[in-house]
């Protein structure tokens, strides 16, 4: 791996800084999973120009994830570190321990101006992971009491347990969340998203987080060709985000970048062995579907929004700081995460 043999020669690897441990995990909970904890250099990253992301700034607590998702477009991130775009990707997961003291320090660095943040944008900041390591609460406390706004996207129920922080966050900056149901077939969910919370399970984190003041919209991603894209399943979906009283709805097909993609064709050919031609036709010449593909299921799921009444996220209030917002400690031990 990239920061093997560290520190004997004096070298520095360039993605972490010279405190790195490895520890094997082997009890029910984490059965399988590594985890390679490690001192970030760095935490609030600037996405790359090139980017079709609608944010300039994230946070990254951990990179790989044991949500499984055979499509997940980030698989590539893991080859950076010498590992495998399949397998390791699901199971070998970086952890920067030092997430929440290093983020306090850049917020309050002077060439930082209190930019969005976004989290949950590569891998899954609320993954099985943090239920060990519990990062989030010190990175929302930072955000929290430096005013700085931020938004966060999961899969995962265990956002709720950080409930209490986000409500003090949101009264004093911008907090937007958003929860990823690309469907609601709970078979194609156990092939494609195998470490996931159930797809309900997610609208209902959406339906508590709105509940408590804390706008909450629905990614509809992906939508799987030819797997999830029927009229039908289209508007059973659109009609539970509707249920779960999401703040707005934005569908996204699937995208199939290098390392996703040989791992969802792999895993195609295995499931789905008389799709494996449409989708090489599909994604021939991009790692995107076609724009009159996306165009029509971003039609559909708009008229669907409007049937159901779906409506728009209403705009947050402004910055401000409260010289007396209070410090939330972080759970003294592990939280076990289940996932339903």
């Amino acid at each position: 791996m990239r920061w093997d043999n560290l520190g004997l020669n004096g070298s520095t690897p360039a993605l972490f800084g010279t405190e790195v441990v490895s520890r094997t995990f082997d009890t029910p909970e984490f059965r399988g999973i590594t985890f390679h904890e490690v001192r970030a250099r760095t935490i609030i990253n600037r996405v790359p120009g090139a980017s079709r992301m609608p944010f300039e700034w994230t946070v990254n607590p951990y990179r790989g994830c044991s949500h499984a998702c055979v499509y997940c477009f980030a698989r590539n991130t893991h080859s950076y570190l010498d590992l495998d775009t399949g397998h390791d990707f699901d199971s070998q997961i970086v952890v920067k321990v030092n997430a929440p003291e290093l983020l306090r320090r850049e917020l309050a660095a002077p060439r930082w101006h209190g930019e969005h943040i976004a989290m949950g944008t590569n891998v899954d900041c609320y993954q099985r992971a943090e239920g060990r390591y519990q990062l989030m609460p010190g990175i929302i406390s930072a955000l929290r009491d430096h005013a700085n706004p931020f938004s966060i996207l999961t899969k995962g129920s265990l956002i709720l347990r950080d409930l209490e922080l986000l409500e003090q966050a949101a009264r004093v900056t911008e907090v937007a969340t958003a929860v990823s149901v690309g469907f609601t077939d709970r078979r194609l969910w156990r092939g494609v998203e195998p470490g996931t919370p159930a797809p309900d399970k997610r609208l209902e984190v959406c339906r508590t987080l709105n509940e408590h003041g804390i706008p909450c919209a629905v990614l509809m991603a992906p939508v799987l060709p030819f797997l999830s894209d029927s009229p039908d399943q289209l508007r059973e979906t659109g009609r539970a985000i509707a249920a779960a009283g999401a703040t707005s709805v934005t569908p996204l097909v699937l995208h199939l970048r290098p390392g996703a993609r040989e791992w969802y064709m792999k895993w195609l050919a295995e499931r789905h062995p008389q799709l494996v031609r449409r989708y090489m036709a599909m994604y021939a010449e991009s790692a995107y579907a076609p724009k009159w593909y996306q165009r029509r299921i971003t039609r559909q799921v708009h008229e669907l929004a409007q049937e159901f009444g779906i409506g728009p996220s209403r705009p947050g209030t402004a910055r401000r700081i409260e010289s007396t917002a209070p410090e939330v400690a972080a759970p003294a031990g592990p939280t076990q995460l289940t996932l339903l």
